[in-house]
């Protein structure tokens, strides 16, 4: 959800006391309030193609399912916000904490609602769904699935005024699940929805969707209670003036932010409340499951009766390194820690290990050292190039820095810029900072390096004075002319 340029221009040439605060009636930021009808529900079931009736369900246990959302809309008849300045290929997201103890988790639902306002003609819209372990921004993105409309349909809305859920879930007889093991330690799972491609797109750094002809994603009229937790990817562009990549509502420009919390729910299982638990292995992780939902995630069951309380997995006979001789013998846990070694986990063999690798480091300035341990090396800050490698022959990547010539400022390693004639600035130096090369930047009103909306607030809030620190192009008063010199440099300095 980004700026209409184009706009900012009108509203501010219209009215010279313009302020700030009155910016967001500029942005392509475009709420709709809208009220719909009971939404129709579009179902989408994942299964794995070719299943059939041999395929055993897995043992789920006693769990229940257990529902999730940030939104106070119940996903029925009433008042939401169309979100018309939602752009092709941006994603809405949120994120869902789970008490640490129900870990691991089978994401069983995702749902959104999808609105169209005043319409003129039938909508159809591709679609993604995605989840996250943790959040999109430190987490993992362990499932992605995008409409097809063979197993997944395309959200097809008619003409006028009309919501559609987009329901999306794993079918229970299908081997392939979506679960949720916690590797990132954040006790939270994310949900999102995209939009891959618009009925019509328009020109999303420019102007928002047309409203006339595209399905949008909604938000709550209940006022933003979560930003912390409500996402949104924005797309990049020249004029994409709000940012780009993933942000929180929290940490998004606030003029550019919805005022409610997405339309978006979820439900989730958690899978350690089995019937006939036994300790599971999964990696060197244990959890208390059934056999099926062990093996379902590609763990290793334990024999019946066993628990994590009282079982440590890793215990059984694999590889042991022992550091006095550099030699490797497949051992139990138990005989390898009483020789002094280093076990490496149930099932391994020391046919597949290398217990003490050595071999060349590449450091951030570009030279190499070793042969050295990975250890060492990540100590210094170094990449390991691998077991047995040597200096001669790792080709360590040289760093980049500033290279400033007479009319130019380029990102390039000193050999580059030496054979440019170029003056080298020095590795970590980046002509992305104005000052680098001494380019004299006026535009970038609060030397912040990157010429952007603070910049134009700036001359907003100087409008009509004669303010040297505003007053780009030097006339003597604060207007038009300055505005236009940021918009022109936006993103850089010229």
């Amino acid at each position: 959800m980004k700026y209409v340029l184009l706009s900012i221009l009108l509203f501010l040439t219209s009215s010279a006391t313009a302020q700030s605060g009155n910016l967001s009636k500029a942005t392509r930021l475009h709420p709709i309030p809208t009220s719909i009808q009971a939404p129709k529900t579009l179902r989408a079931t994942l299964r794995t193609v070719g299943s059939n009736s041999e395929t055993q369900a897995h043992d789920r246990g006693v769990c229940d399912s257990t529902p999730v959302t940030l939104t106070g809309h119940d996903f029925g008849t009433g008042q939401i916000t169309v979100q018309a300045g939602f752009a092709e290929g941006e994603i809405l997201a949120a994120t869902y904490a789970v008490p640490a103890d129900e870990f691991p988790i089978r994401v069983d639902l995702a749902e959104v609602i999808f609105a169209t306002s005043n319409t003129s003609v039938q909508t159809t819209t591709h679609w993604s769904v995605y989840v996250w372990d943790g959040t999109p921004t430190n987490g993992t993105l362990v499932a992605q699935f995008s409409s097809d409309n063979i197993i997944l349909p395309h959200l097809v809305m008619p003409p006028g005024t009309s919501g559609t859920i987009i329901s999306v879930s794993v079918d229970p007889d299908d081997p392939e699940q979506i679960y949720i093991y916690n590797e990132s330690g954040q006790n939270r799972y994310t949900v999102g929805f995209g939009i891959d491609q618009h009925n019509n797109p328009g020109n999303p750094c420019v102007s928002a969707p047309p409203t006339n002809s595209n399905a949008f994603p909604t938000t709550d009229i209940d006022g933003l209670q979560f930003p912390q937790d409500n996402w949104i990817d924005a797309v990049t562009g020249t004029w994409c003036v709000c940012g780009e990549g993933w942000f929180t509502f929290q940490n998004f420009p606030s003029i550019c932010t919805p005022s409610g919390d997405w339309v978006l729910r979820s439900a989730y299982t958690p899978v350690n409340c089995t019937v006939e638990p036994a300790a599971c292995c999964i990696n060197t992780k244990c959890y208390d499951l059934s056999p099926s939902d062990c093996e379902a995630m590609n763990g290793v069951s334990q024999n019946q009766g066993t628990a994590c309380a009282t079982y440590v997995c890793g215990q059984g006979e694999g590889a042991c390194c022992v550091e006095v001789t550099g030699a490797c013998v497949d051992f139990d846990v138990n005989d390898c820690y009483a020789v002094g070694g280093i076990h490496m986990g149930e099932g391994t063999m020391c046919a597949d290990i290398t217990c003490f690798p050595e071999g060349a480091c590449c450091l951030a300035n570009g030279n190499c050292i070793g042969p050295v341990s990975p250890t060492d090396c990540t100590a210094v800050g170094g990449a390991f190039q691998g077991n047995a490698t040597s200096c001669s022959s790792a080709n360590c990547p040289q760093p980049l820095g500033a290279c400033c010539g007479s009319s130019f400022c380029l990102d390039l390693t000193e050999d580059e810029c030496v054979a440019v004639a170029g003056q080298w600035s020095g590795m970590n130096t980046s002509c992305d900072d104005p000052t680098t090369c001494g380019v004299d930047c006026p535009e970038d009103i609060d030397n912040d390096g990157v010429i952007d909306v603070n910049d134009l607030l700036a001359i907003v809030g100087g409008w009509g004075t004669s303010d040297p620190d505003l007053d780009v192009d030097g006339n003597g008063v604060v207007n038009t002319d300055d505005l236009l010199a940021v918009i022109a440099a936006w993103g850089t300095c010229e």
